[in-house]
C-alpha cells in the first residue's frame, strides 16, 4: 500500500499554500485528513484564516439525497458561514462569492472520476465565477479512486450539456480534480468567463496513476450518500447510466450502483450478461427490495456487479452491454427515464442522453443496434490531457 499525501494534508502542514488574503473552502465531509478530522478543522488549527465554507450537492455535512443540498447558514463545528453553491451559477454565483467577502477559494472535494458526478461541475462553476469576480482558485488535490490510467466512454456533445456534464470530456475521465481544473482552465473557463481563473493546484505526494482507492493509504469516506464503498465507485462510471432507465440502480439498498434490477427481469438476464464475457467482472443473480427511489418497497430481480479485477474492468462497456441485453430480452418492458427535476431539468429530456452526452446510445438501443459498437476503445488520459497532467 502506498502512503499518498493529499493536497489538504500539505496545506495543513504549510498554511502559506493558501496564499494571502481571505480564503473560503469549497468542501463537504469528504474533505478529510488521515486521522479522520475534517480539512476545515485541520486548516483552522494550522492557522489558515478561513472565512467561509461553500457546499455542493448533498451539502457540507452530506445529510441529503441526490438532487438536494443543505441550506444552513452557519457550520455548527467551526462557526463559519456556509454558502450553498448547488445549482447556483452565473450572476447568482458571482453575487454569492462577492457576498462571502473571500478573495481565494480553496477546493477540497472527493471526485469519483466520472463526468456525470456533480462535484467537478461545482468546481467548474466556481472557477468561472472566480475568474469573473477576480478571485484566486486553489485545488487541494485528491486521488481519483477509480485510477488514472484509463479513459472510457464518449465525449459530451455540447448540445447535451447540463449539470451532469458542463463541457466535453469522456465519461470516465481518468484525471484528478487538480488535473481536470488545469484542463478546464485552458479553454472552457476562458470561454465562459472571458479569461482563465488564477489557478494553483496543491499537488499530492506519492500518487501514481495506477493506484485505486484501496491502495492509496487514505481512509475511504463515502463521497455521497449513494456511494458507500470503493466497489460502488468502480462500477459507477458505467452503472450510473441506469439512472436514465426504468431499472433500479440500487438506490435504497446498501449496494447502490452494484445492484441492478426491475420487476420485469427474470432468469434470462443473468446468463445473457454472462455470455457477454466482459473483462474484470462477474455477475450474481439477485432479488432486492429498494427502500426508496425506483420500485420502493417492491421486490425486483436483477444482478449484482462484482468487480473481480479493477485493472481490466471496463465499467462503461459493462453497463452498455447490460443495457443491450435488457432491450433485446425485454423489448416491451425496458424503457428510458425522462429528466424532470433538479440537476436533471432540461426541458423534460431523456436523462440517459445527459449522462451519455448525446442521444446516440438511446437511439441505437431503440433501433436494435448492438450498443457495444458505440463504446470507444479505452485510451490514456495523456492522449487528450497530456500537458495538464501532474502525475506520470
Amino acid at each position: 500500500m502506498t502512503a499518498v499525501r493529499t493536497g489538504a494534508q500539505r496545506l495543513c502542514a504549510d498554511p502559506s499554500l493558501a496564499g494571502p488574503g481571505r480564503p473560503g473552502l469549497v468542501t463537504n465531509y469528504t474533505g478529510i485528513l488521515p486521522n479522520l478530522d475534517s480539512t476545515v478543522d485541520g486548516a483552522l488549527r494550522a492557522g489558515v484564516p478561513l472565512v467561509a465554507l461553500f457546499g455542493p450537492e448533498h451539502g457540507v455535512r452530506g445529510t441529503v439525497q441526490a438532487g438536494f443540498s443543505e441550506h444552513e447558514a452557519t457550520d455548527p463545528g467551526s462557526g463559519l458561514p456556509v454558502y450553498d453553491t448547488y445549482l447556483c451559477s452565473g450572476a447568482e454565483l458571482d453575487a454569492l462569492l462577492d457576498r462571502s467577502t473571500v478573495d481565494t477559494l480553496l477546493y477540497d472535494l472527493q471526485d469519483i472520476g466520472t463526468r456525470f458526478y456533480t462535484y467537478v461541475w461545482t468546481m467548474f462553476d466556481v472557477m468561472v465565477s472566480a475568474a469573473r469576480t477576480g478571485k484566486r482558485f486553489v485545488v487541494l488535490d485528491r486521488p481519483n479512486p477509480v485510477g488514472g490510467v484509463v479513459t472510457e466512454g464518449p465525449w459530451l456533445v455540447p448540445a447535451f450539456a447540463s449539470f451532469v456534464g458542463r463541457v466535453p470530456i469522456p465519461i470516465r475521465h481518468g484525471l484528478t480534480v487538480g488535473e481536470l481544473a488545469r484542463f478546464l482552465n485552458a479553454d472552457a473557463v476562458p470561454a465562459a468567463a472571458g479569461r482563465p481563473v488564477e489557478l494553483d493546484v496543491v499537488a499530492m505526494d506519492g500518487w501514481r496513476r495506477e493506484l485505486f482507492a484501496a491502495r492509496t493509504g487514505q481512509p475511504w469516506v463515502m463521497p455521497s450518500v449513494n456511494m458507500p464503498t470503493p466497489d460502488s465507485a468502480l462500477a459507477y462510471p458505467g452503472t450510473g447510466l441506469f439512472e436514465g432507465t426504468n431499472l433500479s440502480e440500487g438506490r435504497g439498498t446498501t449496494r447502490p450502483f452494484e445492484l441492478i434490477g426491475a420487476p420485469y427481469v427474470d432468469d434470462r438476464f443473468l446468463p445473457a450478461v454472462r455470455a457477454l464475457d466482459l473483462p474484470g467482472v462477474a455477475f450474481r443473480d439477485v432479488w432486492f427490495a429498494p427502500t426508496f427511489h425506483k420500485y420502493a418497497g417492491e421486490t425486483v430481480r436483477g444482478v449484482q456487479v462484482h468487480v473481480t479485477d479493477p485493472g481490466t474492468f471496463q465499467p462503461v462497456r459493462t453497463a452498455v452491454g447490460m443495457i443491450g441485453v435488457l432491450r433485446r430480452e425485454y423489448p416491451e418492458a425496458f424503457g428510458w427515464r425522462v429528466a424532470d427535476s433538479g440537476a436533471e431539468s432540461l426541458g423534460h429530456r431523456h436523462f440517459v442522453d445527459l449522462l451519455w452526452g448525446s442521444d446516440e446510445l438511446r437511439h441505437a438501443v431503440d433501433a436494435g443496434v448492438d450498443p457495444l459498437t458505440l463504446v470507444p476503445a479505452v485510451s490514456a488520459p495523456a492522449d487528450w490531457a497530456g500537458e495538464h497532467l501532474l502525475y506520470r
